[in-house]
């Protein structure tokens, strides 16, 4: 069960108010773990085809990886649709990786030929953030892969020497983009307007950050204030509608130095990744602890021709959705910066471009977690996660049947408390038993 806004509001307050809040508060605590997708499913992948276990689209399971392979099976239909399969795998804080660490995942016949373009693989560079690998089953341009029928899903991790040998969370996701329909675009665009974005210059409001993909703070246009940690990665997204364009760019501020110099490479890193966790683009740079800035290029706008280019980047802009933006602080900066203490970071966000019409497709992509609504533009703007924007629509929604049914304040409010005395009671059974 959600935890509800009131309830956390209250828990601040009460926080606030005991003694020694404020001690406690000067105490540096472990980072944030990533959190986990409400809802996944445990699986188990196994070292080969036989008695893999069978994934869904519209789901999220939960696994763990170490080095070497993983197989799952899948069961599709003829019926032109793209199935994207993401594997995040998330390493212990402090674990060793390298750029030799990786991983990739790949859509097998069960004639074990690997559908033609299936493939995407990540890679490490010095710390030990959450990365997403991407496998895709092309339904409409894959003669091979195109038929009804079981397929394989096949997740490798690679490691090199002296890296952390042991198991890692692993989240797999599934997504099925329906077929298009009639007229559909089937070459890459011509040209498309590029060139650096100008971003936006604005006094900044203060957005926090998540911990991965399933709770990454909603932005929109505009100036950001969040604070990082060494070694910390911070999560948003930005709803990205067809023909529009994302412009991007992070800065970290001066840090509290126990060196009069230093230098980390890849001291400051932005990845940007797709609605389906495909990484489009990604940028790095050193940090001195006093500045450091990044902007990413500007993706060309969304549309479903996209995914003909030959160019990686133009490539991964292809469907309308949320688009997640990590941003990470490297761990080398603990040589020269003061350990626990929280550095300003700036994010300058710009959507440029009217939403255009989606292409034509057989079913509405908004099942498979695809397109761009209204409810996520009001989320955008309130800065929601996820969670948050579910428990939103949820008390919108009992909100509406109260009133459809003409009950009062009043009579509301004592619903809520009858609930949570309610709620009390069960707990205090459960707890005795």
């Amino acid at each position: 069960m959600r935890t509800t806004t009131v309830a956390a509001a209250l828990g601040l307050v009460m926080a606030a108010a005991l003694p020694g809040a404020a001690l406690a508060a000067a105490v540096p605590k472990p980072l944030p773990e990533y959190r986990p997708a409400e809802g996944a499913k445990p699986v188990q992948g196994k070292p080969s085809t036989a008695d893999a276990p069978q994934l869904a689209a519209g789901n999220v399971y939960a696994d763990k990886l170490a080095p070497g392979e993983r197989v799952y099976r899948l069961v599709l239909e003829q019926d032109q649709s793209n199935v994207y399969v993401s594997a995040v795998v998330r390493p212990a804080a402090g674990a060793k990786v390298s750029y030799g660490d990786g991983i990739e995942v790949e859509i097998m016949t069960t004639a074990g030929r690997s559908c033609p373009g299936s493939g995407g693989r990540a890679g490490f560079g010095y710390d030990p953030v959450p990365i997403s690998a991407v496998g895709v089953r092309w339904g409409a341009e894959d003669l091979d892969c195109a038929p009804g029928g079981v397929y394989y899903v096949k997740v490798t991790r690679t490691s090199a020497k002296g890296s952390d040998p042991g198991e890692w969370p692993l989240e797999l996701r599934v997504q099925r983009e329906p077929g298009r329909g009639p007229g559909g675009p089937t070459a890459a665009p011509s040209t498309w307007p590029s060139g650096a974005a100008p971003l936006p210059g604005t006094e900044a409001v203060g957005r926090s950050g998540g911990t991965g993909f399933n709770d990454a703070r909603a932005l929109g246009t505009g100036v950001w204030r969040d604070e990082l940690r060494v070694g910390q990665t911070r999560w948003y997204r930005v709803p990205l509608d067809w023909g529009q364009q994302l412009g991007l760019g992070a800065e970290l501020s001066a840090a509290t130095m126990t060196k009069s110099f230093g230098s980390a490479s890849g001291g400051l890193v932005v990845s940007l990744y797709s609605p389906f966790r495909g990484l489009v683009s990604e940028k790095d740079t050193s940090y001195d602890g006093k500045q450091a800035g990044v902007t990413l290029g500007k993706t060309p706008p969304v549309a479903y021709e996209n995914r003909f280019s030959n160019d990686k980047d133009v490539r991964n802009a292809s469907i309308a959705g949320w688009y997640y933006v990590a941003v990470t602080m490297g761990a080398k900066a603990a040589e020269f910066t003061a350990d626990g203490t929280t550095v300003p970071l700036t994010l300058r966000v710009d959507l440029s471009g009217t939403p255009g019409k989606a292409p034509s497709y057989k079913e509405g992509p908004a099942a498979g977690g695809f397109g761009v609504g209204a409810q996520d533009r009001e989320a955008a703007k309130a800065g929601l996660t996820a969670p948050e924007a579910a428990d939103a629509a949820d008390n919108a929604s009992v909100m509406r049947v109260v009133a459809g049914a003409g009950f009062g304040t009043g009579t509301v409010l004592l619903l809520v408390l009858g609930g949570w005395m309610l709620l009390g009671r069960r707990g205090r059974a459960t707890t005795s038993a």
